[in-house]
């Protein structure tokens, strides 16, 4: 699964856009220099997220919407098209 399908997941799963999962960490003072286990727990207890999907959301909201570059274009079932991530929403993805 790509980066990408997992805040895909993610949104079908809370449905919240990854972007309002952001606006809602940011409220609670997640961020940047943020842990890991205090968000982890956070979208486990209130949206019901398992580790590796809480786990993307971790990346983007400490780290931003940037990925490596290394998982872009590479070819098997974790590549992504772009090392930017979408974090607006699946209907408003550009095709």
């Amino acid at each position: 699964m790509s980066f990408q399908a997992y805040l895909d997941t993610v949104e079908k799963t809370t449905g919240l856009t990854p972007r309002q999962l952001i606006g809602l960490a940011n409220e609670r003072g997640f961020g940047p220099g943020t842990k890991a286990a205090p968000i982890v727990e956070w979208l486990a207890a209130d949206y019901g997220l398992g580790r590796g999907h809480a786990m993307a959301m971790v990346h983007v909201i400490t780290k931003g919407a940037e990925i490596d570059d290394k998982h872009v274009g590479t070819t098997g079932v974790h590549r992504d098209d772009s090392d930017e991530l979408w974090l607006d929403g699946v209907a408003t993805k550009p095709s």
